[in-house]
């Protein structure tokens, strides 16, 4: 199985050309985020944000079998903890993207909505590392998201290797694998979109792959919808050529490719319908 673990929706994609990208990219399923930097939805609107989530909701709708949507919260805003059980009960999303944004990942809202997210066994997707639309990145180190280990069973994913602080992420995702934590039960795993620069890449994901092991990483292309199917393909090709060069074996590459985020949003227990 393929999955591309990091897709942004933009408000305006069409199902029909979202399989079609997914189909051209030979991609089984993707993991769509709702519109949150696109012109009409910005974090820190509560009302945008639930439009955006209600958007993706009918986007997803009917085609759970290749789409899983993630609803985005800001947990600064009032009602935000409200609004992760309406997309997450009433709208039917799977799980939720959360951008540290104004807030910590260990401030008390925060602990407010992951509360939610547990309960429901939901899967996070955070963004960490730079953020590269002038916003401050100080809120999005890696080791602030250790505060979801209190949160027994939370299942989260950190994007882009939290780049440029690299060495922090893999070692907070090493924590649980030194102390015999199983890859599938570990409270983190970290997706390979590439925050890093190019002359980076290769570095990066050569020492991710020799400290967190390919059982806690997994692809994701970070590409906005709509877009044809090969701009999913390119970002393939990258991460296949880059596995070339680092002699990733075949079953590293499956793991990455769908088997770590297969875990994470728990496909093999068929809770989605």
């Amino acid at each position: 199985m393929l999955i591309d673990a990091h897709l942004h929706a933009s408000g305006t994609e069409r199902v029909q050309d979202v399989l079609a990208a997914l189909d051209g990219a030979r991609v089984d399923v993707g993991v769509v985020l709702a519109p949150f930097l696109s012109p009409g939805y910005r974090l820190g609107d509560a009302h945008s944000l639930r439009r955006a989530n209600d958007h993706l909701a009918g986007l997803v709708r009917g085609h759970r079998d290749r789409l899983v949507g993630l609803a985005v919260v800001d947990p600064h805003l009032p009602g935000a903890a409200d609004e992760v059980a309406r997309a997450l009960d009433d709208l039917a999303l799977d799980g939720l993207k959360l951008v540290p944004s104004g807030w910590y990942p260990y401030d008390e809202c925060a602990h407010r909505v992951y509360a939610e997210a547990a309960a429901r066994e939901a899967p996070v997707l955070f963004h960490s590392g730079i953020v590269i639309d002038g916003r401050s990145s100080r809120y999005c180190r890696p080791s602030y998201y250790e505060a979801v280990r209190e949160h027994p069973g939370l299942r989260v994913t950190l994007a882009h290797l939290g780049w440029p602080w690299t060495d922090e992420a893999n070692a907070v995702g090493l924590i649980d694998l030194i102390n015999g934590v199983p890859p599938d039960a570990s409270s983190f795993r970290f997706d390979i979109s590439f925050g890093a620069p190019p002359v980076y890449r290769e570095e990066v994901l050569r020492k991710a792959i020799a400290v967190l092991t390919p059982e806690l990483l997994q692809f994701g292309s970070d590409r906005f919808l709509p877009c044809p199917a090969s701009a999913i393909a390119d970002a393939l090709a990258e991460v296949a050529r880059l596995f070339d060069r680092l002699e990733v074996d075949a079953a590293a590459r499956e793991r990455i490719f769908g088997g770590t985020a297969a875990a994470w949003l728990r496909l093999d227990r068929d809770l989605r319908s």
